[in-house]
């Protein structure tokens, strides 16, 4: 049977190493991950006591296209709370996960062979998506002395119809201030460019909080989700803030494409919104490990960082070490028993020369990797 061109993505680096360490650990090594941006905590417990509760009284049928009404209402206070924005809560629309969340974006936004920039190094499926809804990504190389963030000046001789940006970035964990996030935007708007923000990352900083594009400008699409803040990855629940004149074309998507995001994840979610306090502690145990690994990193000759103002990642350049990342963090995963991932993911021309490593488990496998890798590395640096 004839396959799409366009359904001829690459494949997530990253979690054919996640596969590779779960093979190692059947066969019973001990594997310390740092390579999946994955909370090591579980859902908030008011999140699963609500789930659970939830489960006993009602089916669960669909809900809403947009989502349920106090879920989107209590996601619009957070913006008040957060960043002192008062958010119709119509623009608020729940959806499954942030993945769900670009495929509503890119489909509302852009025309079959639209262009699309994005930052490298960059969260790699913004580019599959972009392709497989048959519209062309391209790539900006940002710069260390950026903070490997877009500024206007790299986008002056480029030729596109959107711009995503995110802040933290993945994989590097760097953040845009309000003048640099603002100077992309009105970049953006004067050109006639749509503009996509993601936040996905807010509300893990170590510093400074992270600006939201709707601190600045209300003709943006602003995509978050429960996944990592809220340490809710596998309940696949995100949403996506839209303008109010398009609340309809999103509407009308969202009915056919997913129908509704799963109705119990909503129920999870809506609860997470009260669990603040014990999401501030997480944040603790990630400030703590990225602490660690600011000084554990060097150490193991990994010295060539950005530090990371938010997320839970380090961005390093191996190019010392290495020219084929990939096979370099092979290496690492079966002599040191720590599974990191290669840059490739992130950056598809520099990445051969760049790791990724992930803190955001619990604080003992952190210093454990930390030992691991500084031991395998001796006789490297």
């Amino acid at each position: 049977m004839k396959s799409s061109r366009r359904g001829q993505v690459d494949p997530f680096i990253v979690m054919d190493m996640v596969e590779e360490a779960r093979q190692l650990e059947a066969a019973g090594r001990s594997i310390i991950h740092m390579e999946v941006g994955q909370p090591g905590t579980a859902a908030p417990a008011l999140a699963r006591q609500a789930a659970a509760r939830q489960m006993e009284r009602s089916s669960l049928g669909y809900t809403v296209a947009l989502g349920i009404p106090d879920l989107r209402r209590a996601i619009a206070d957070l913006y008040q709370r957060w960043y002192g924005i008062a958010l119709n809560p119509d623009r608020v629309v729940v959806t499954s996960g942030s993945s769900g969340a670009f495929l509503l974006a890119f489909s509302a936004l852009f025309d079959a062979g639209d262009r699309v920039a994005l930052g490298e190094p960059g969260y790699p499926s913004y580019r599959q998506i972009l392709k497989a809804l048959s519209l062309v990504p391209v790539g900006i190389a940002t710069s260390a002395q950026n903070r490997f963030q877009p500024v206007p000046a790299d986008l002056q001789a480029v030729d596109m119809q959107g711009l995503i940006v995110a802040s933290p970035g993945n994989p590097t964990g760097t953040m845009l201030d309000h003048a640099h996030l603002k100077a992309l935007i009105d970049h953006a708007q004067d050109r006639d460019i749509s503009f996509v923000s993601d936040e996905i990352y807010h509300g893990l900083h170590y510093g400074a909080r992270a600006v939201s594009a709707l601190e600045i400008s209300d003709d943006t699409y602003v995509i978050n989700s429960f996944s990592k803040y809220f340490s809710m990855t596998g309940w696949r629940v995100g949403w996506m803030v839209v303008p109010e004149g398009h609340i309809r074309t999103v509407e009308r998507l969202a009915q056919n494409m997913f129908i509704c995001a799963p109705h119990v994840a909503q129920v999870a979610a809506l609860a997470a919104l009260e669990a603040i306090d014990e999401m501030e502690e997480n944040r603790a145990v990630y400030a703590e490990n990225r602490r660690l690994m600011m000084e554990g990193l060097p150490k193991a000759g990994f010295s060539k960082i950005a530090p990371p103002d938010g997320a839970f990642y380090v961005y390093a350049d191996v190019s010392d070490l290495t020219q084929d990342s990939l096979a370099f963090a092979k290496q690492v995963l079966h002599g040191a028993g720590v599974a990191v991932t290669p840059g490739l993911d992130f950056d598809p021309l520099r990445g051969a020369q760049t790791l990724r490593f992930s803190y955001a488990r619990g604080t003992a496998d952190i210093l454990e990797g930390l030992a691991r890798l500084r031991a395998f590395m001796a006789d490297r640096i």
